[in-house]
């Protein structure tokens, strides 16, 4: 059964310039990404000379998001200690969660409530949907000024502003 399992992940994965192709970027930077260890094949490793390595859709997941990293100018380096931290701390892979960059750092979002700064140790950074702040807001105008039965030009009715 394994060996079933083993043939239809092969049949489903990507050849290494194939894997290069679709993610956009040469095989001599998928391969440089590999040997650092920084998205490696995970169906089929390298196994010495004449080895062909085959990637998951997964891990093509994963190298899009180094490359989009890389566009955004982060080094490779920032890169690495992103991806590093993420495997070591967050138990997750990076693909299940929101990552984004200012171009110096990276930081990740597993809720609307919390950003990690992925190159600072897991600092949490603090962070709010503003949605729920308009829906706080006008809770709380709504106590304290009762909204009166209010329509606009065409008669329906419409949202009280309050002046002043």
């Amino acid at each position: 059964m394994a060996d079933a399992t083993e043939s239809q992940a092969i049949k489903e994965s990507f050849g290494g310039p194939e894997t290069a192709k679709v993610v956009g970027i040469s095989y001599r930077q998928l391969d440089h990404w590999a040997r650092k260890g920084l998205v490696t094949p995970s169906v089929t490793p390298a196994r010495g000379s004449g080895s062909q390595r085959r990637y998951s859709y997964q891990d093509l997941l994963e190298l899009k998001v180094v490359k989009r990293l890389r566009d955004a100018g982060l080094s490779l380096q920032r890169i690495e200690r992103a991806f590093r931290y993420i495997r070591e701390h967050l138990n997750e892979h990076a693909t299940e969660l929101r990552i984004f960059s200012d171009g110096t750092n990276v930081y990740a979002c597993r809720s609307n409530d919390e950003v990690i700064d992925l190159l600072d140790s897991g600092q949490v950074v603090f962070g709010f949907a503003l949605g729920r702040v308009f829906e706080e807001l006008d809770g709380s105008i709504a106590e304290l000024h009762p909204p009166a039965s209010v329509t606009d030009v065409l008669g329906e009715p419409g949202r009280r502003v309050v002046q002043g």
